[in-house]
């Protein structure tokens, strides 16, 4: 492990995305930061001042694959005290964090024996949970986050700080994404089969067109040099044919002068 000095100089190369961050689902303009400053896995904490430039947790998700991420899943309590690090670093005002827990729509459950429900996005099968003191609340709010209210007076389970809370999925909060290379991503904007075929047929021929093209460039320069050489080759022929033809003549003639 680093030093804590260190450590707290790799936090504070998180940074603070503009508004443009975003656009189009992309946040390669933030800082991500690894553990211990190399080891995976890395993470990205999004975080907005403008309260209008948050998102929802399906943007918050598609934001992170299309960054070759996920929203972050959280399976140790090291890892939680890690993000709590991260996340104090950018002295940020109240704005909850979305995480990548879920649970999914068809399962909705009106009681509060839901925790057994959620799942990681990224596929984890992590069982960690770090749940305010009476949260879920399940029903209708099915989408997780973190939570950060410093401001916000104590409740029952004390500061609402880095504990997590169900809420609906519309709601628009700060992210945090996290990459790791044991977990493949889904492309954002698969390429579909017949774009595939389309392309490789294109390259066949072009491929095929290349040494046609490539010959046609080398003849057609010599054309007059091969027609001149034609013609001298014509007329060498035709001179040694009327050569012969006159010998084969003049030797009766001098055979009977004789």
């Amino acid at each position: 492990k680093g030093s804590s000095s260190g450590l707290q100089s790799k936090l504070l190369t998180v940074q603070m995305l503009s508004a443009t961050s975003v656009t189009g689902f992309s946040i390669s303009a933030g800082q991500t930061v690894c553990r211990s400053g190399t080891q995976r896995p890395c993470y990205k904490i999004v975080y907005f001042h403008d309260v209008s430039r948050r998102v929802s947790y399906e943007e918050a998700r598609l934001a992170c694959r299309a960054d070759g991420g996920h929203l972050v899943s959280i399976e140790t309590e090291a890892e939680q005290r890690l993000i709590e690090k991260f996340i104090q670093s950018l002295l940020a005002s109240d704005g909850d964090f979305w995480i990548g827990l879920k649970r999914k729509k068809h399962e909705v459950d009106n009681s509060t024996e839901c925790q057994n429900l959620y799942s990681w996005s990224d596929g984890s099968l992590s069982k960690f949970r770090n749940w305010y003191v009476d949260e879920p609340s399940c029903g209708s709010e099915i989408c997780v986050v973190m939570y950060h209210q410093p401001s916000a007076p104590p409740g029952v389970g004390g500061p609402y700080m880095f504990q997590w809370n169900d809420d609906r999925c519309n709601m628009k909060n700060n992210f945090i994404c996290k990459y790791s290379l044991d977990v493949a991503t889904e492309p954002l904007k698969p390429v579909v089969p017949e774009e595939h075929r389309k392309k490789d047929g294109n390259e066949t021929l072009k491929e095929a067109k290349e040494p046609v093209l490539s010959l046609a460039y080398i003849l057609i320069p010599s054309i007059p040099v091969l027609l001149l050489l034609m013609v001298i080759t014509a007329i060498f022929c035709f001179w040694l044919f009327a050569k012969r033809q006159l010998t084969a003549v003049a030797r009766p003639l001098h055979c009977q002068c004789s």
